[in-house]
C-alpha cells in the first residue's frame, strides 16, 4: 500500500504514475478530498475534546460549590454528540480512504521502461543458442504422453481442465527439479529453506496484495477464512507480519517450495494446452526483506540466482525488464526470465523478480528498528526459482533427442539418476 504522504506531497506524480499505468486518475482527487476532510475532522474533534475536558473539570468545582452547572452541562452534551459524529465521519472517511489506497499500485522505479503492454518489455540480455525446430521435434504436450510421463487424459478425468498427472520418470523429474532448486539455493546461494503452509487467511493475502484486488484469482475453502496460496511469497512474506525485526537481523533471504493454486480468471483461451498455464503447479520461490538501500542490490542478486538455475540446466533465456503497463500491482521494478521454445517458437515466462519496495511491508506491518532506535518499513523482493512445471517444459522442448528420448542436463543428473530419459 502507497503511503498517504504521496497523495499529500505530490498527487500529480500519482496521477501521472496511474495515467502510464492505464489507471483511473480521477480516484486521486477522491482520495485526496477524504484526506483532507479528514484531517479537518480530526482538528475540529480534538479541539472539541479539549474543550470538554477543560469544562468539565471545570464544571465539577463549580458543582463542588453547588453552584448551578445545568446549561453547561446541556452544552457539553451537545458538544458529546458533536464529537461522536466527528468521529462516526472520520471512521466513514477513513475507510473509504483505505479502500482507494489499496487499489492503487505501488510506485515505479524511474528505470522501468514506459509502455502498458508485454510488447513494449524491454529485453535486457539473452543466454543460450536461440534456434529453430527440427522437423521431428515436438512439443512437450505431444512428447510427454508418447514418452508416458504425462496423462492428460486421466487429469481431466479426475480434475478438469488445466491440470496435469505425471507418472514414473515424469514425476521424478519434477521431484527432482524441486530438489536441484533447493539444493543450490540453500547450499550456494544463501537462502534458507521454509516448508509453509498452503492455506492461509485473508489478512496474509492482504499483506501481500492479492486481495482484495485479485479475489477472483483465488481457491477459497468453502465455510472458512481460509485460501490456497498462489505461490509461497504469501506465507513467506506474510510470517513476519506485525513484526519489528532488528537491524542486525536483515537482510533475510528464504526460499520455499509449495505447490501453487490460481483460477486464472483473467487467462481465458490462454495456453490452454499441456503445463504452461495450470490451476495448480509446483514452484521454488525466492523471498527477501531487507533494508531499503539494500533493495535493488537484492533484486539483481535474486535475478542472477534464477539465471543460475537455467544455465546449469542449459536452458536459453532472455532477462526483460517489465514496462510499465506490464509491471503488476505489488512491483516497483520486475525483471521476467523467459526460455526458448524451439517447437513453439516463442519465449515463455519461467520466472518474474520484483522489488516491492514498502508496498507489501506496510500492508503486512513489518519493520525494522535502526541502531538509532528509529523504526522504518522493510523492503519485500520475491521471484520465482524457478516455476518447476515450466521448467519441465524447456527441459523436454529444448532437450529432446531424435530417437525420441530426452537428454538430462548433467548439473540435473545426480538428482534425476540417469543421463536420459526414454520410454518405457
Amino acid at each position: 500500500m502507497l503511503d498517504v504522504r504521496v497523495l499529500r506531497e505530490a498527487p500529480d506524480s500519482l496521477k501521472e504514475m496511474l495515467k502510464t499505468r492505464g489507471g483511473d486518475t480521477s480516484v486521486v482527487d477522491r482520495a485526496v478530498g477524504y484526506d483532507v476532510r479528514k484531517r479537518e475532522c480530526i482538528v475540529e474533534a480534538d479541539a472539541k475534546k479539549a474543550e470538554r475536558n477543560t469544562v468539565s473539570k471545570a464544571l465539577g468545582e463549580k458543582k463542588k460549590q453547588g453552584g448551578d452547572i445545568a446549561a453547561e452541562a446541556a452544552r457539553m452534551k451537545d458538544v458529546s454528540n458533536q464529537i461522536k459524529e466527528l468521529d462516526q465521519e472520520i471512521s466513514q472517511l477513513d475507510q473509504s480512504l483505505t479502500e482507494i489506497l489499496e487499489q492503487l499500485p505501488n510506485f515505479p522505479h524511474p528505470s522501468v521502461p514506459p509502455g502498458l503492454t508485454e510488447q513494449d518489455n524491454l529485453e535486457v540480455s539473452r543466454w543460450g543458442e536461440i534456434r529453430s525446430a527440427e522437423d521431428w521435434e515436438k512439443a512437450h504436450w505431444d512428447l510427454g504422453p508418447e514418452l508416458g510421463i504425462m496423462d492428460f487424459e486421466r487429469s481431466a478425468k479426475i480434475s478438469g481442465s488445466r491440470f496435469w498427472l505425471l507418472r514414473g520418470a515424469g514425476a521424478r523429474l519434477e521431484r527432482a527439479l524441486i530438489n536441484f532448486m533447493l539444493s543450490l539455493h540453500t547450499e550456494q546461494h544463501g537462502y534458507e529453506e521454509i516448508l509453509a503452509p498452503s492455506l492461509v487467511v485473508g489478512k496474509t493475502l492482504y499483506g501481500t496484495g492479492q486481495l482484495p484486488r485479485f479475489a477472483e484469482d483465488l481457491f477459497r475453502t468453502e465455510g472458512h477464512d481460509l485460501y490456497l496460496i498462489p505461490t509461497s511469497e504469501v506465507p513467506l512474506t506474510g510470517m513476519h507480519g506485525d513484526e519489528i525485526l532488528g537491524e542486525d537481523a536483515l537482510n533475510l533471504s528464504y526460499c520455499g517450495f509449495s505447490p501453487c493454486f490460481r483460477s486464472e480468471a483473467g487467462a481465458a483461451g490462454k495456453d490452454t494446452r499441456g503445463l504452461v498455464r495450470v490451476h495448480q503447479f509446483h514452484k521454488v520461490e525466492l523471498v527477501k526483506l531487507c533494508k531499503p538501500e539494500d533493495s535493488y542490490e537484492e533484486l539483481d542478486a535474486m535475478v542472477k540466482d534464477a539465471q543460475r538455475i537455467l544455465e546449469l540446466l542449459e536452458l536459453p533465456y532472455r532477462t526483460v525488464n517489465i514496462c510499465l503497463g506490464d509491471l503488476g500491482f505489488t512491483a516497483a521494478k520486475k525483471f521476467d526470465l523467459e526460455f526458448w521454445s524451439p517447437v513453439q517458437k516463442r519465449f515463455i515466462e519461467i520466472s518474474s523478480c520484483s522489488n516491492c519496495t514498502d508496498f507489501q511491508a506496510r500492508r503486512t506491518n513489518i519493520k525494522f528498528r535502526r541502531q538509532d532506535g528509529k523504526k522504518e518499513f522493510v523492503h519485500t523482493l520475491n521471484g520465482s526459482g524457478l516455476a518447476v512445471g515450466r521448467t519441465m517444459v524447456a527441459i523436454l522442448e529444448n532437450h529432446q533427442q531424435k530417437d525420441g528420448s530426452v537428454s538430462i542436463p548433467k548439473a540435473l543428473q545426480p538428482f534425476f539418476g540417469s543421463d536420459v530419459l526414454r520410454a518405457k
